[in-house]
């Protein structure tokens, strides 16, 4: 009797979780039954902006469903946060995050209005960009190892500009004077095309800026750059050299990039067919000439290793933050 109970509650138990499986199998054949949402932090237009739009057209075509980006700029990237965070977790909220959100606010808040381990589950990396080092198209610095000798006989006189405390221009620079010894004054401007005009009349003595930000005044003549942030030259400035070559110091990089997020605890099913549809979509053939327009490349890695590069960004971050003595408490 006690075996044929046994028994009984054994298949009970195997048709349970079948059943289960099964119910979370058709959820995702489901998903999505209504619009898709992605809030992003970044101003309408803003490169990250504009890369999400093309990848939000390509994502609606396979959903059949609208893939609406909403702009939620400001507070550093709180108010989008904390819509997100509010919003039904049921993988209808995605939301566009960067390495500033990720791994450089931990450092530079003692305390934060969200948890980036907790509050989010990656879906991928949607692209990364490196940086160049500009200066104005008059300007008397040639290369990067002239701008730093120049701050090493003028400590605290040269200065560099980016649009906050703890963003990739910033924390760049500061990695820049922490691996050659120099101090340099940051200067903040509200908004980009402040800051890179800034550049071009002279202002400023230099700033680190992408293709989408610097990239018109690059074009027009205005600023003209002199190194790249990358281990290797762009392809589409091939007479630009790397920061090591340009004088500067030796495995110095940084990078811009950004993801695509799902609220934690979604049913594994439909967070796999988010990160595989995703995966497809960055992969289509014209997705890499449309990113090229904004100087930024796609970097398709499985979600282990994008956990793992998080860590060793984290890490990084953490020790410029500290040399440079930044906070924003």
């Amino acid at each position: 009797m006690r075996r044929s109970f046994l028994i009984a509650a054994t298949a009970s138990a195997s048709l349970l979780a079948l059943g289960t499986a099964a119910q979370a199998q058709a959820h995702a054949t489901d998903w999505p039954t209504k619009t898709v949402r992605i809030t992003t932090p970044f101003p309408a237009g803003a490169g990250p902006d504009a890369a999400l739009r093309v990848l939000a057209e390509k994502l609606q075509k396979r959903w059949g469903k609208p893939v609406v980006v909403e702009n939620k700029p400001g507070a550093n990237g709180f108010i989008a946060i904390d819509g997100f965070k509010r919003a039904t977790p049921d993988g209808h909220e995605l939301i566009q995050l960067d390495n500033s959100h990720l791994v450089a606010y931990p450092h530079l808040f003692k305390k934060l209005p969200y948890d980036p381990v907790k509050d989010f589950e990656q879906v991928a990396p949607l692209f990364r960009t490196y940086f160049f080092v500009a200066v104005g198209a008059g300007s008397k610095y040639k290369t990067v190892g002239e701008i730093m000798a120049d701050a090493k006989a003028n400590p605290g006189k040269l200065n560099y500009g980016s649009w906050s405390v703890g963003n990739p221009v910033h924390l760049g620079s500061a990695l820049l004077e922490a691996m050659t010894g120099t101090e340099m004054q940051h200067v903040i401007y509200k908004e980009t095309s402040m800051l890179y005009t800034a550049v071009a009349t002279g202002e400023m003595n230099w700033s680190l800026g992408s293709l989408a930000t610097a990239g018109a005044l690059q074009k027009g003549g205005k600023i003209k750059f002199i190194a790249v942030t990358a281990p290797k030259r762009h392809p589409a400035f091939p007479d630009v050299p790397t920061v090591a070559e340009s004088g500067g110091p030796a495995g110095y990089e940084m990078t811009g990039w950004t993801t695509l997020a799902t609220p934690p605890g979604l049913p594994k099913a439909v967070a796999e067919k988010i990160q595989k549809d995703v995966d497809a979509a960055l992969a289509e053939p014209d997705m890499a000439q449309r990113f090229a327009a904004f100087g930024y490349e796609a970097f398709p890695v499985t979600r282990e290793q994008f956990k793992a590069f998080i860590g060793a960004e984290s890490v990084k971050y953490a020790d410029v933050i500290k040399r440079a003595k930044a906070s924003l408490d």
